[in-house]
């Protein structure tokens, strides 16, 4: 997507964002990696002890041609945390963000492919993309690049991606990129999808639990040259048969849910200031749902319990109205919570929904 807006992703991503992580933050490697195209480069070139970054040393590099890679800083800086967090929720799907740092007229990485999806931010320089077809279409993890048997044939696309662009980017496509005149960062979102395999294999795994045919050893001398192979083929069509009538697809489909609730941690920057207010909390007093909050509503007759990152927080059933409210709603009033809570259960309500997380007063307010 070509915007012409060079200022498009700068609340993400600063160069004086990166000199900060590199200078005053304890990055080791390998979140910090150094690459060069057609050159390799170790971790002993820079680091002082196998882990511990020599920073001067990185900069030199970086001087002589090389791209510096930066893991995981979706978790230190908040401005792309919260970006993250808001493309997690609209994909159901884990992100995590790299940073690569490339100076003029160079190539961080040879052609390859990823084996995960892929979006590409540009933040400020422009890089040349060339794109190839796939070799693997939809590689799992386990399926990773290979130079020796996989060979880029045409270019299927060749663009410019400058600042302010994104491109998306499929596992399993082959692609490399080259620096033009002038130094290149960008952030990559890679997509830590599940795929049809993983809830197939959870479905074995649930119905194995239960069922003890799917727990029997394989036919004794099933190796052996000559072995009669018939009855086999016959359980193993039996155990599919069974397996499509004992499969609970919402059952599965839930595990990977509570995996994606478990991998989003919530976004509680400014707790301490929310913490403060508590004290002048009115039923005047506007609040939100968290922004970023993964969670779980489930209701009965007895309690109403918020799944969420590694947690499940409680409240009593006839407060279920106003609680689904107040996590689906960006902006009321406590006055405003539906269910027929007095104004002391209201304000009861609103301090332990900000005590947990779940909500909070926006800065505006």
């Amino acid at each position: 997507m070509r915007r012409s807006r060079p200022e498009y992703f700068r609340e993400l991503l600063t160069l004086d964002d990166v000199d900060r992580v590199l200078t005053t933050l304890d990055r080791r490697y390998p979140d910090v990696l150094v690459k060069r195209a057609g050159r390799d480069i170790v971790a002993a070139d820079y680091t002082i002890d196998g882990s511990t970054l020599d920073v001067a040393r990185l900069y030199q590099l970086f001087e002589e041609g090389a791209t510096l890679t930066l893991a995981f800083l979706d978790t230190v800086l908040p401005g792309l945390e919260r970006f993250c967090r808001e493309v997690e929720v609209e994909l159901s799907m884990p992100l995590q963000a790299n940073v690569y740092l490339t100076p003029p007229n160079e190539q961080g990485a040879n052609v390859h492919y990823d084996t995960h999806d892929v979006f590409v931010l540009q933040i400020s320089g422009s890089k040349q993309w060339t794109i190839y077809d796939t070799p693997l279409p939809l590689p799992l993890s386990g399926q990773a690049y290979n130079s020796d048997v996989h060979r880029p044939g045409a270019p299927t696309h060749q663009f410019e991606l400058g600042a302010g662009d994104v491109v998306y980017i499929p596992r399993g496509w082959l692609h490399q990129a080259r620096t033009t005149s002038t130094t290149s960062l960008h952030i990559t979102l890679g997509v830590l999808r599940y795929t049809w395999a993983d809830l197939l294999l959870e479905l074995v795994s649930r119905v194995a639990l239960e069922e003890p045919a799917f727990r029997k050893a394989l036919p004794v001398g099933f190796a052996r040259q000559g072995f009669d192979r018939t009855a086999a083929r016959e359980t193993l069509r039996g155990l599919l048969l069974e397996l499509h009538a004992r499969a609970d697809a919402d059952a599965a489909l839930d595990h990977f849910v509570e995996r994606f609730i478990a991998d989003c941690p919530p976004l509680l920057r400014g707790q301490m200031r929310q913490l403060d207010a508590l004290a002048t909390l009115t039923v005047e007093t506007v609040l939100g749902a968290r922004p970023g909050l993964v969670h779980r509503l489930r209701r009965d007759d007895a309690k109403v319990v918020v799944e969420l990152h590694g947690r499940r927080v409680t409240f009593p059933a006839h407060a279920g109205e106003a609680v689904a409210f107040a996590l689906a709603h960006p902006r009321y009033t406590l006055h405003e919570l539906p269910g027929g809570l007095d104004a002391t259960g209201r304000l009861a309500l609103g301090r332990r929904l900000i005590r947990e997380g779940l909500v909070w007063i926006p800065p505006s307010s």
